[in-house]
C-alpha cells in the first residue's frame, strides 16, 4: 500500500472562538459620550452592526445599542450617513438657480 492509496481525511473547518471586546479586565466601558468607540459598531449607512459580526455578547450588545441611541438623541452621532459620492461627474458647470 502506497501513500496514494490512503484515503484523504477532510479536516473540519476551524472556527476561531469569538470573544466579547467589552468583557475582561482591561475592556473599555460602554459610554454614550465616547463616539469614537461607538462609531466602530455602526455601518457606513448608519445601522448598528449585529453582534454575530462584531462578537459582542448579548448583554453588552443591548448596552451598546442603548448607548448609540442615546448618543444619537443627544446629537453626538447622526442617525444616517449624509455624505455621499456622486455617481458620475458632469463636464458642464452646475446650473444657476434664479
Amino acid at each position: 500500500m502506497s501513500a496514494a492509496d490512503v484515503p484523504t481525511v477532510k479536516r473540519p473547518f476551524f472556527r476561531r472562538k469569538k470573544t466579547c471586546p467589552f468583557t475582561g479586565p482591561n475592556a473599555p466601558a460602554i459610554d454614550w459620550k465616547d463616539t469614537r468607540t461607538l462609531g466602530r459598531y455602526i455601518s457606513e449607512r448608519g445601522k448598528i452592526i449585529p453582534s454575530r459580526i462584531t462578537a459582542v455578547s448579548q448583554k453588552k450588545q443591548r448596552e451598546l445599542a442603548k448607548a448609540i441611541k442615546h448618543a444619537r438623541f443627544m446629537g453626538l452621532m447622526s442617525y444616517v450617513q449624509t455624505e455621499f459620492e456622486p455617481r458620475h461627474q458632469s463636464s458642464r458647470p452646475p446650473r444657476k438657480e434664479y
